[in-house]
């Protein structure tokens, strides 16, 4: 993960180095998908997330296309 200072930075550093685009998410998108994720990982009861919450998370948060698709 690289952090940028706007879309308009990423794609400049994505053209000079001839990539395809990725994902592209906010500071404040990644603080909740890193909260929501691990806010229960060290509880007793703590199980993996399944692909169709993983899934329901990303949707919540905003983060859809194809980068973040897990179901086909």
């Amino acid at each position: 993960m690289l952090a940028f200072r706007s879309e308009e930075h990423v794609q400049r550093w994505r053209e000079q180095r001839c990539l395809a685009p990725g994902a592209v998410f906010s500071p404040e998108q990644m603080w909740r998908l890193a909260h929501e994720w691990y806010r229960d990982r060290l509880s007793p009861d703590w199980q993996r997330k399944t692909p169709e919450e993983a899934q329901a998370l990303f949707e919540e948060i905003g983060l859809t296309g194809p980068f973040w698709r897990l179901r086909p």
